[in-house]
């Protein structure tokens, strides 16, 4: 027998649990890890699916399945799991006299350590991580607060404000976080 201290390389969820809502399993699962989740549901409406899937599932087959289909996703999200762990590429961004490291959850500026609070570096880590792409408000409050604050976009700015003014040489004309108007924010690697 294994201990509750196990953690499972997969995650293999059905949507219609009966004490609580497998969204809400995967939005809890969601907050402090990213292993991989597939959703096995008797549930095949496109809505169920993309509800799923945004929440943060990684894949998601319809009963009945054929098992080798099942196995063969199983496997993919094993690999992606694997990759996403092994990749140190890009474990250390250097962007103009920033340095972030995503390993250790630091930042530099100009060779000195730069103190962020853990929600300006997860919104910090958030942009880097998808760098040159835009990332919409709703994607950002999504990732740093959950999702329940998808639509509190000042929260937003005003974290915005604070990694300006800690890691911009000019707050007001930022040369790495770049506002998108109306859409988002990105990280410019320049």
């Amino acid at each position: 027998m294994q201990s509750s201290q196990a953690r499972p390389d997969v995650v293999i969820l059905d949507l219609g649990l009966p004490d609580l809502d497998g969204l809400e399993v995967i939005r809890r699962l969601r907050e402090w890890t990213s292993i991989p989740i597939i959703i096995l549901s008797a549930r095949g409406q496109e809505t169920d699916k993309v509800k799923a899937l945004d929440a943060g599932a990684d894949d998601y087959v319809q009963k009945p399945f054929a098992t080798g289909e099942l196995m063969a996703r199983i496997r993919v999200a094993l690999r992606h799991a694997v990759n996403r762990a092994t990749e140190g590429d890009g474990a250390v961004v250097a962007a103009g006299d920033l340095k972030i490291d995503l390993i250790r959850r630091e930042v530099h500026r100009k060779g000195e350590m730069v103190h962020l609070t853990p929600l300006e570096y997860k919104l910090l880590a958030a942009l880097v991580k998808h760098a040159g792409l835009v990332l919409t408000h709703r994607q950002l409050l999504k990732e740093v607060w959950g999702p329940g604050h998808s639509e509190e976009s000042h929260y937003l700015r005003l974290f915005m404000h604070q990694l300006r003014q800690k890691l911009e040489d000019d707050p007001v004309r930022p040369s790495h976080l770049i506002t998108e108007a109306g859409i988002g924010y990105r990280f410019r690697m320049e």
